[in-house]
């Protein structure tokens, strides 16, 4: 009986120790990263926080196959769409300074649509939730050429053209790149300068993201990662120059490290640049009133919040996430807060990976193993 007491006290003891958790966390994750990546190809960098800790940081691969710089924690990634929820808070900056309101219309903004009824009843919500229902009419692959150097303006100027909805806003989400660009170009009207200096000025600087920046025309010229893809046997160079679209900014221009990402979360939890109130309503379904679809609404001001979503059916746990992807030619980006837990998962790649959604579902199912989430 003595035998079974000690043996269940150091089972609790060993169950119970952060340290040691720590350390299985850290090799479960390791196991689980190093059959993706190898050391002299394109990779990824990522971190695992639980609270104020960090308990995983690690970076494999090589940033640029030319030089052969290796990636670090603070090599700069373009992080495609989460790009999108900078260009979200720069809007809700405005509206905490009464500059702007989520009911405006477009039409304020944009008076020469073709159609100045579509435009009147498209509200800058809508813009921020997917649920516009403006069609994507830019021609990206048939008119390549142009939109390899297009900006936010040229992106956003074939969305006036519109003579007709997908669906009435607010019926439906239909993700839209086009919405962040026209977002971008209401900033810039607002403030009176390039949206990028707003939101470096009022985003980046209090979060203390000192190396982050925004595309504004070409990528950064050193100090980020190139992006490749996969031509047979042999990566291929799949950035700026190359991939249609990659100009535009509103929609995917922000480049960070992963490090300087989680100061970004740690910004957004403790309000500072924004206010409670609508720090919470970012993250806080938006319930159109007019919602007619057959699924139920799943998305705040840019932030996805249902798990099936990001999981597609390969699990399922009882808590909740908030979330944002992000691809961009060869970049692909996670950035996924798990908020009952405390707990944030940043991985940045510069190539594409078949085993992406694998990897974010493996590390969860990790993260369950040592009772930091409950499956459903």
């Amino acid at each position: 009986m003595k035998h079974i007491i000690l043996f269940f006290s150091i089972l609790l003891l060993f169950a119970c120790n952060p340290k040691q958790i720590q350390s299985n966390v850290e090799s479960d994750l390791d196991s689980l990263l190093e059959k993706e990546f190898t050391e002299d190809e394109p990779g990824g960098s990522f971190i695992v926080k639980k609270g104020d800790s960090t308990v995983y940081l690690r970076s494999f691969g090589l940033a640029d196959l030319e030089t052969k710089e290796k990636i670090t924690p603070y090599t700069l990634f373009n992080v495609g769409s989460i790009s999108k929820t900078f260009a979200a808070y720069g809007i809700l900056k405005l509206v905490e300074e009464n500059m702007i309101c989520l009911e405006d219309s477009i039409y304020k903004y944009f008076p020469d649509f073709d159609n100045p009824g579509i435009a009147q009843k498209v509200k800058i919500k809508h813009l921020l939730s997917h649920t516009s229902g403006l069609p994507d009419i830019r021609d990206n692959y048939g008119d390549s050429i142009f939109y390899l150097t297009a900006k936010d303006i040229e992106n956003f100027e074939p969305i006036k053209k519109a003579q007709a909805f997908n669906f009435y806003p607010g019926e439906k989400y239909e993700y839209s790149n086009p919405a962040f660009n026209g977002l971008a170009l209401i900033i810039e009207q607002v403030t009176g300068m390039k949206w990028q200096e707003y939101i470096i000025n009022n985003i980046f600087i209090p979060s203390g993201m000192s190396t982050s920046t925004i595309t504004d025309g070409s990528h950064p010229e050193s100090g980020v990662a190139h992006a490749y893809i996969k031509e047979g046997t042999m990566y291929k160079e799949y950035d700026y120059g190359e991939c249609p679209k990659f100009a535009a900014a509103g929609n995917g221009g922000v480049w960070s490290s992963v490090l300087e990402l989680a100061k970004y979360e740690n910004a957004i939890q403790h309000n500072v640049f924004l206010n409670e109130e609508l720090t919470a309503k970012s993250r806080s379904v938006f319930h159109p009133s007019n919602w007619n679809d057959t699924i139920n609404p799943f998305i705040g001001f840019s932030w996805f919040l249902d798990q099936d979503f990001l999981f597609r059916g390969q699990h399922a746990f009882d808590t909740e996430f908030i979330y944002h992807t992000g691809s961009q030619g060869g970049f692909l980006s996670i950035y996924m807060v798990i908020p009952e837990k405390n707990i944030l998962f940043i991985g940045l790649f510069n190539r594409p990976s078949e085993n992406f959604r694998t990897i974010i579902t493996e590390a969860c199912i990790l993260f369950e193993k040592y009772n930091w989430l409950e499956k459903r």
